[in-house]
């Protein structure tokens, strides 16, 4: 496990000590802050979807862009072999799109040299639990159907997204489905309770995420749901059997305890949970991959993991 004080634990694979911040680093990120903050969130569902969407960037023109059912696939120009991972967006289940993560998600299947297909799941408060869930395990029935074998697929997502890749594993592990090579997860969200140590401990270094504002979008979402049924918050589920999992947070995020909970709850079950603190950076850095140096080395990062484990399961 690496912390974020840089320490790095055995973890079964390369050592990876998570970059300390530089002065160049500070002013980029207080920059984008500065530049994220100058509008209000707002109020209408619709306007805040747009609003979020505005975060995004262009995809770059080099990744091709092939829109199929449920979703798009994003290739890259060095794609290579069967390789494909599926993408599941951040958002509270409740907000994005390929608009605000398909130039993120892109770069990621640049990193991992292989197709990247970014599932575009139905959101709540219109489509609520397990609306999402049964999209994304469609997504991968669909995959193994069209003949890849499942050493051939990753996980990746971010956030609600995050989470939402680690409920799947739960449910292919109980459905009997093979299960992916490996799954990456960005600023997870795996407690819909609230219940982590960092909501209280970070409530006010964090300044992209509330406690109210997490609270808010897990009643949309949930609709009634326990906030403790493992489908919808990942951390309460019996982990065993699952696949390699990586997790990056930042150190100022209130979901850091989501993200550490869980590599824990992982490794107590058997499994393989490698934790990247990366310190000073806020919720979902990666997204701003444009801006900041720190999310293309972080993004860099997911991939090259992620292709390294798919070559270990073949």
């Amino acid at each position: 496990m690496t912390t974020s004080t840089g320490h790095t634990e055995d973890t079964g694979h390369a050592e990876f000590t998570v970059p300390v911040m530089s002065d160049g680093d500070r002013e980029e990120l207080g920059t984008l802050l500065t530049v994220l903050g100058a509008d209000e969130w707002p109020a209408d569902i619709d306007d805040a979807r747009a609003f979020y969407d505005t975060w995004g960037a262009p995809i770059a023109d080099d990744i091709e862009v092939e829109q199929r059912d449920g979703g798009h696939l994003l290739t890259p120009p060095d794609a290579e072999g069967a390789l494909t991972g599926l993408y599941l967006h951040g958002g509270g289940y409740v907000y994005g799109s390929l608009r605000s993560h398909g130039h993120m998600v892109g770069e990621l299947a640049r990193a991992a040299r292989c197709r990247m297909f970014f599932v575009d799941y139905r959101r709540a408060p219109e489509h609520p639990h397990p609306a999402a869930l049964d999209d994304t395990v469609a997504a991968y029935r669909s995959v193994l159907a069209d003949g890849l074998d499942a050493s051939d697929v990753v996980l990746a997502g971010d956030s609600a997204g995050g989470g939402l890749v680690l409920a799947t594993l739960l449910r292919l592990r109980d459905a009997g489905l093979p299960l992916p090579a490996a799954a990456a997860c960005v600023s997870p969200w795996t407690d819909l309770t609230g219940s982590g140590e960092s909501y209280r401990a970070l409530e006010d270094e964090d300044p992209m995420l509330s406690k109210p504002v997490v609270d808010l979008v897990s009643t949309s979402y949930r609709a009634g749901t326990a906030p403790t049924d493992p489908y919808v918050s990942p951390l309460f589920g019996d982990l065993a059997g699952l696949p390699p999992v990586l997790l990056q947070v930042g150190s100022r995020e209130i979901l850091l305890s989501d993200a550490e909970r869980f590599a824990e709850g992982l490794r107590r079950a058997g499994g393989t949970g490698v934790l990247e603190v990366w310190p000073g950076m806020v919720h979902v850095w990666h997204l701003h991959h444009a801006r900041l140096a720190k999310a293309r080395e972080a993004v860099s990062r997911l991939g090259g993991w992620l292709r390294a484990r798919a070559a270990e399961a073949r």
